[in-house]
């Protein structure tokens, strides 16, 4: 905080106006403690506020800022203006209205995130497309820099193609070794599960994994890369690293490759005990689209539209074991064997009765209440089983343990 003091301090006394640093420090401390401000953002509104006080021109004070001709590799502090010949790597989805554009640029010693402002209204970018960035500043966030453009920075493409370095892109990874958004990795996984999506920007989303860990995965549709199938393993090349809520995702983007395995990539095992307390909605006799396997919503794909689907079972349920609750999702075979019901019988049953939801009130009557062992794979939400086992037997181990806490109260 002290050099950012001292950089806004020093720019009013070249127009020589002198703020006591404390009044500086004062305002800069507000929003960068209390309302959590970005590093960049929190400067300029510090500077914005002292030129109205003193009625200075902001576009005097950014006039005496030095841009230098710069590459990303020579990035060391916020603050820094400089002037970049760079290629847009990708551009990121976004949802914050004051935020123009934001994603990944790159050159030949890097690559780095770069924001644009939806008030500076400055021109597009076009993502594989390379340009002249004259006049960006740098900051810093949660320890990383990034590149801010602003109402000064002007913009010009170039037709020559920004070489992006070969040391950025591209590092085979395990996904626990994930340390960082705007890393360029390889990972060889196995798709746990394809999430239901309503975003028409995005073509899939899920969570992929292998013997390290899960992360969740976002397959833009402008890219036309080809579906995941749910439960089949690949190798995924070029992906970017990203960070959203305090968890890494990795995106796939127009560079990015997708390879079939033949073998199924290991995957972390976790187990849980508990009763099923509860089976959720979009459990029981589902339909999924017969060409992207995602689960309908009233006879409608959110990618394909209205179509005649395939029937599928599942349970999504909720286990307790007094301590911690876990999601667990169960496929249709070990769905079939929980209540006795096969895929056939189901769908004759739901005929019968004209409504589809007499298989999830027929799971709801026969599993909650009892208690299960589930197996399977980890994802952020839910536990994939591989098995379920009905807990029929008390484990006198845990009676005995009662017991003995009992008797010491």
């Amino acid at each position: 905080m002290e050099r950012i003091v001292k950089e806004i301090q020093e720019s009013f006394e070249q127009l020589g106006i002198s703020i006591p640093a404390e009044q500086i420090e004062e305002r800069l401390d507000k929003l960068l403690t209390k309302f959590k401000v970005p590093e960049g953002e929190a400067r300029r509104t510090v500077i914005n506020y002292f030129s109205k006080e003193y009625g200075v021109e902001k576009d005097q004070l950014f006039k005496k800022q030095t841009a230098e001709k710069s590459h990303i590799g020579d990035i060391t502090s916020s603050g820094q203006w400089l002037n970049l010949r760079v290629k847009v790597l990708q551009l990121w989805d976004n949802t914050n209205e004051s935020i123009s554009q934001v994603g990944l640029i790159g050159d030949e010693t890097g690559s780095v995130k770069f924001i644009k402002w939806a008030r500076d209204a400055l021109p597009d970018l076009e993502e594989g497309k390379s340009y002249i960035l004259n006049n960006v500043v740098t900051n810093e966030w949660n320890g990383r820099f990034e590149i801010t453009l602003n109402k000064t920075t002007t913009i010009k493409a170039i037709s020559e193609d920004v070489v992006v370095s070969s040391s950025s892109p591209t590092a085979d990874v395990k996904i626990g070794d994930i340390s960082e958004a705007g890393q360029w990795v390889n990972i060889s996984a196995r798709v746990l599960q394809i999430w239901d999506n309503t975003n028409e920007s995005i073509s899939q989303v899920g969570l992929i994994g292998d013997e390290t860990g899960s992360v969740k995965f976002i397959k833009w549709a402008r890219d036309d890369l080809p579906d995941l199938e749910e439960g089949k393993s690949y190798r995924f090349n070029n992906l970017v690293v990203s960070e959203w809520n305090g968890r890494f995702e990795v995106g796939l983007n127009r560079t990015s490759s997708i390879e079939p395995l033949a073998e199924d990539i290991e995957i972390r095992p976790s187990s849980f005990t508990g009763a099923m307390v509860g089976i959720q909605e979009g459990s029981g006799l589902i339909k999924r689209c017969p060409e992207c396997n995602r689960a309908l919503t009233k006879g409608a794909c959110v990618e394909h539209g209205k179509v005649e689907g395939n029937y599928d079972m599942r349970i999504k349920a909720i286990l307790d074991d007094g301590n911690r609750i876990q999601d667990v999702l169960i496929g249709r075979e070990l769905s079939e064997q929980l209540i006795g019901l096969s895929l056939e019988e189901a769908i004759s049953l739901a005929a019968d009765e004209l409504d589809q939801s007499v298989v999830l009130t027929r799971m709801r009557a026969e599993l909650i209440g009892k208690y299960y062992n589930v197996e399977g794979s980890p994802t952020e939400r839910y536990l994939l089983a591989d098995t379920v086992k009905k807990v029929s037997e008390l484990d006198m181990s845990i009676v005995d343990e009662l017991i003995d806490e009992l008797e010491v109260e």
